[in-house]
């Protein structure tokens, strides 16, 4: 069973509109504020100011200045903000799925759809649903 404090946790940090589209296109790359602003579509500059702050409060987003005046900033992840991206992933391929659409990416050798699924590190395998002691599948 997924605990409902450690999902009410996540839920509170990042799981407003914003902070996950942000935390995906710096998934790409590190990003000036404009062109966050024109990857994150319909974002208002006061909403992508206030989500990158409150990232960077929680170490996720870090900003490194290129240009004194006006102050300008590149906005990266961090470690911890990169560790998001299998949640990123997830999300993005349950929510094209549900629109009948093609999920994300292919495998190169076949050309099938990749599924995200859980991986134990320890075992180095992918576990089937049957193997959890979660109910965490869609």
């Amino acid at each position: 069973m997924i605990d409902p404090g450690s999902l009410e946790a996540a839920v509170t940090r990042i799981g407003d509109r914003w902070s996950l589209r942000v935390v995906a296109a710096l998934l790409e790359g590190d990003r000036s504020f404009s062109e966050l602003q024109a990857e994150v579509e319909g974002i208002a500059p006061n909403i992508l100011t206030a989500r990158l702050r409150a990232l960077g409060a929680d170490a996720l987003v870090t900003a490194v200045p290129y240009q004194r005046r006006p102050v300008r900033m590149r906005y990266a992840l961090t470690e911890a903000g990169t560790t998001l991206a299998g949640a990123v992933t997830a999300l993005a391929e349950w929510g094209a799925i549900r629109e009948g659409r093609p999920a994300g990416a292919t495998h190169g050798a076949c050309g099938t759809p990749v599924r995200t699924r859980p991986w134990c590190p320890t075992c180095d395998r992918a576990v089937a649903p049957e193997e959890t002691t979660a109910d965490v599948w869609c």
